[in-house]
């Protein structure tokens, strides 16, 4: 009788996990019926949040034992991809969401229920950036900070943010010589959400700045993903912690690039150009422009969908996954990305005057595309973090 709880939530977890892509499809109407409330307000509709919640995204990293799902790599990336496409915002915080639940596989088993309970409805979001401090206290940290980036913190119960570690006035380090960072999970009412997020694109993520003074944090609220290690034995929790998130973001990337290529495809069935009575589609130009741009965002995805099926087999056979793996994962989620981002450009280039209007769904695709590739897990250094493993250099593997 003691492990039919443990069960129930197996069984539970397998249910959600077959139901997970229709139900986020089922987001495709009320999303289109609030994007341009998004756009406006710069933030995700508490309703909307609310009813992402209930498709078990945020639970899609977390372990089971608590009440999670404890996706594959792949079925979370596809999750990712469904919602970006549907609107990247809604794929942005999706991500967020659900990477930041990761945090539960290194917490106490009791501290991870406290925070992420078992249903559908916690949702939590910050930075793992160290803008902040955190000084040792007894068993607590006392911790400010001013942290940029906190994507759909807005709607979150908890948040977190990276800190260095200060103790007897010293940055306490790790055994590397590096400062120990480590995540600081604090009630979101503890902290000061500050509107800065006015930007070109993303807009609905609402990922404004966020800032604490002097708030107390238990030493079992906190999470080192640097040095410590999951409390949980499943496959998942192999994978790097830094890889999940940069994969996230090109799943994200993917499912806004398909979208602008299917709303292009549909755009050049009756569009026609000036001077002429042909529709766009007839155009040789646009077919074989089109016809590249498809084989670009389909060989990038292939790529990063195949290194995630590799390092996945290797995480169940042999429990760990080699930096080599990991390089590629990371080179496949930098191409992704971007290339992402060039398609979205060519099919927006394509649509000709058209496209520039506010009212065109490419415009804002854009605008997305271009937005997403600034983040540091895919930004144009990461080809050299590859590079260098590639070519057999020394290499700091902390982030890989």
């Amino acid at each position: 009788m003691g492990a039919a709880p443990t069960t129930d939530l197996r069984n539970s977890a397998q249910r959600d996990r077959d139901a997970l892509m229709a139900r986020v499809r089922a987001l495709a109407e009320p999303t289109a019926a609030l994007a341009e409330i998004m756009e406006r307000d710069r933030h995700m509709p508490a309703s909307l949040a609310g009813a992402l919640a209930q498709t078990g995204m945020y639970r899609t990293l977390r372990p089971e034992a608590i009440g999670g799902l404890e996706c594959d790599p792949a079925l979370a990336l596809q999750a990712f991809e469904e919602a970006g496409r549907i609107e990247a915002s809604l794929g942005w915080c999706s991500m967020i969401g659900a990477t930041s639940g990761i945090y539960s596989a290194y917490l106490e088993p009791a501290i991870a229920a406290q925070v992420y309970g078992e249903g559908n409805a916690v949702l939590t979001a910050g930075v793992f950036a160290p803008m902040g401090q955190a000084v040792v206290d007894g068993d607590d940290y006392v911790v400010t900070g001013h942290w940029k980036w906190a994507s759909g913190s807005r709607n979150c119960q908890w948040l977190n943010g990276g800190c260095t570690v200060i103790e007897a006035g010293q940055m306490r380090k790790l055994p590397n010589g590096a400062p120990e960072i480590r995540a600081m999970m604090f009630r979101a009412e503890e902290a000061e959400l500050i509107d800065t997020w006015h930007t070109m694109g993303l807009c609905g993520t609402g990922s404004v700045d966020m800032k604490v003074q002097g708030v107390r944090v238990p030493r079992s609220r906190s999470v080192s993903l640097l040095a410590d290690r999951p409390r949980h034995e499943g496959a998942l929790y192999v994978f790097p912690v830094f890889g999940l998130l940069a994969m996230g973001i090109a799943a994200v990337a993917s499912g806004n690039a398909r979208a602008a290529l299917d709303e292009f495809i549909e755009f050049a069935g009756g569009a026609r150009t000036a001077g002429s009575r042909k529709p766009l589609a007839d155009r040789g130009t646009a077919q074989a422009t089109l016809a590249q741009a498809e084989a670009q965002y389909r060989s990038a995805r292939a790529f990063l969908f195949d290194e995630v099926a590799q390092s996945w087999e290797l995480a169940q056979r042999d429990r760990r996954i080699p930096v080599d793996h990991r390089a590629r994962l990371r080179l496949a989620a930098t191409h992704m990305t971007r290339t992402a981002a060039e398609v979205v450009r060519t099919v927006q280039d394509l649509g000709g005057g058209a496209a520039v209007f506010t009212d065109n769904a490419q415009q804002r695709r854009l605008r997305d595309a271009q937005t997403i590739t600034a983040h540091m897990m895919t930004a144009p250094a990461s080809y050299e973090l590859a590079g260098r493993v590639l070519l057999g250099l020394p290499t700091d593997d902390t982030v890989l």
